[in-house]
């Protein structure tokens, strides 16, 4: 049952996102002389993200401090990386950031297709030509008021275990001067694991939005310090969520 179910959630994305991108293009073209952050787009991006968790009852997802966000500030927001499903959970935030994802993701059709029109940030694993132009582009963006969002471990976690941070979205924030926005997810890992595209089953997925983390406090820390601080603020957040991630091969 478990491999049709998946086969309907992936086909209904698939036609989805050739139905969807239309209507992105038309956004974009429409909006492209006022809204130069492409706020418009981005609340559309939200809502054909948000469709997927939306309409699949094995996910509910739940959201916890959203209240903590504020509209009007750009933040670097780090986030723990469990899975695919992340990125779509994400969207049910709504608020306004531009993305840092590999350039795969960029690649593939209508939905890499509309992170280009959204500006989001490429990047390429491992090179560090590619990593210096993200991060110009990432400062760009946060003096045109942006927020960037990161997933400081760079790539899914295979167990649900916290993984390693890398030091890019820290000295980014240290650089620009802006806080940093802590985000737990948690329930992901058991959905969807990071190998394989067959659906787990019935799942609850908790966000939580933690507090600001303000540029005035960590202004004197190395980057070493600030990334180690942070990892163990997402860690301990985990703990709270028992049992433990789950995965199953």
């Amino acid at each position: 049952m478990l491999p049709f179910l998946s086969l309907v959630f992936w086909a209904f994305l698939t036609t989805t996102s050739i139905l969807l991108f239309p209507v992105a293009v038309l956004i974009w073209a429409v909006t492209a002389a006022f809204d130069p952050r492409k706020r418009l787009l981005h609340q559309f991006t939200c809502f054909w993200a948000s469709l997927y968790t939306w309409c699949n009852p094995a996910w509910p997802v739940t959201i916890e401090g959203r209240e903590k966000i504020d509209p009007a500030t750009a933040y670097v927001i780090v986030a723990n990386h469990q899975s695919l499903l992340d990125i779509l959970v994400f969207f049910r935030l709504f608020n306004h950031y531009k993305w840092v994802s590999k350039i795969e993701n960029f690649r593939l059709p209508f939905i890499g297709w509309n992170m280009r029109l959204n500006d989001y940030i490429e990047l390429k694993r491992g090179d560090k030509v590619s990593i210096v132009q993200m991060l110009k582009k990432c400062r760009q963006a946060l003096d045109a008021g942006n927020s960037i969002m990161m997933f400081p471990e760079g790539t899914r976690s295979p167990d649900g275990r916290l993984r390693r941070f890398k030091h890019g979205a820290f000295e980014l924030a240290k650089d620009s001067r802006v806080p940093i926005l802590p985000i737990v997810l948690s329930g992901t890992s058991n959905a969807l694991p990071k190998r394989g595209f067959v659906l787990r089953g019935r799942h609850p997925i908790l966000v939580r939005v933690l507090d600001e983390i303000p540029y005035e406090s960590f202004a004197e820390e190395s980057v070493e310090e600030l990334t180690s601080r942070v990892r163990s603020v997402i860690a301990a957040e985990l703990e709270k969520d028992s049992p433990p991630p789950v995965y199953r091969p």
